[in-house]
């Protein structure tokens, strides 16, 4: 008895409190602030949520802002514990393969063994699993591009997508020309010009759900197992550009805000390539 109350006593003490926190921060989720119109409509600029870090497995943890590992990666993976990785169709938060102290939040849209095509404002998957998968699952979403079976567009989420007065093809030539763009083109009687990716077995092809305005995958290819953090929970401050709280935001579950409409908006905020 005499050491539970010690015990007791130390976690109720300020360094028992900190401990607590950090092994939190650690373990089982971080915040995390929406800082671009990527993800709008679904997650807006200034949206404030805390992120499930073991909805993927355990990442290895970092110090917070400095984020420098406090424990050695001993497999490679990037987790203390590995689990299973993201569906397609999750949001989820990952470091960002160019530059991997900065987090991203993108939607998956391919796994590892995918193939995926993205032309003028769509999206095709040709799923690894074969067409009788397709088939079965997105039977109301199938295309067919030089003989082979994809779905388009298989998300079906409101937040999601293209700016009728944004030509993709400009950014997509610019940064191809400096070497910065990810897919290959090609060509399918069905689309013209398009343009290709094989996602590699592990890895996952991301995209913003706001499709014209979203540095993502297109750019810098696809996001391995490592670099995965976890999936957003739920908002726990949201303001706009004016430093206007959104009240109708705060608490809301990601699931709830990316599936019910009346959370679902244009936020008027800056776009850019994010």
């Amino acid at each position: 008895m005499q050491v539970l109350k010690k015990m007791c006593e130390f976690w109720n003490s300020w360094t028992g409190t900190i401990i607590i926190v950090l092994l939190i921060f650690f373990f089982l989720m971080q915040n995390f602030i929406i800082p671009s119109g990527s993800m709008k409509n679904t997650l807006l600029v200034g949206d404030l949520l805390f992120v499930k870090k073991f909805s993927y497995g355990i990442p290895t943890p970092h110090l917070p802002w400095l984020e420098l590992p406090i424990l050695p990666d001993w497999d490679g993976d990037g987790h203390l514990i590995r689990g299973e990785g993201p569906k397609r169709g999750d949001i989820v938060v990952f470091r960002n393969p160019l530059a991997e102290k900065i987090h991203f939040v993108k939607r998956c849209v391919a796994l590892g063994g995918d193939r995926v095509v993205y032309a003028d404002e769509a999206l095709f998957v040709r799923m690894h699993e074969g067409d009788a998968y397709m088939r079965e699952h997105y039977a109301d979403s199938l295309a067919t591009l030089g003989g082979q079976l994809y779905v388009r567009e298989p998300y079906k989420k409101e937040g999601i997508h293209y700016e009728e007065a944004k030509d993709m093809e400009e950014d997509i030539a610019r940064y191809a020309a400096a070497g910065q763009f990810a897919m290959s083109k090609t060509h399918f009687k069905e689309l013209g010009g398009a343009y290709v990716f094989d996602v590699p077995e592990g890895e996952y092809f991301m995209m913003g759900d706001n499709r014209d305005y979203s540095s993502d995958s297109r750019f810098w290819g696809s996001v391995p197992y490592r670099l995965i953090v976890g999936k957003p929970w739920f908002v726990y401050m949201s303001v706009d550009k004016n430093y206007k709280v959104r009240w109708e935001r705060v608490g809301r579950l990601v699931d709830t805000l990316e599936n019910e409409s009346k959370f679902i908006k244009d936020d008027d905020s800056d776009d850019g390539l994010s």
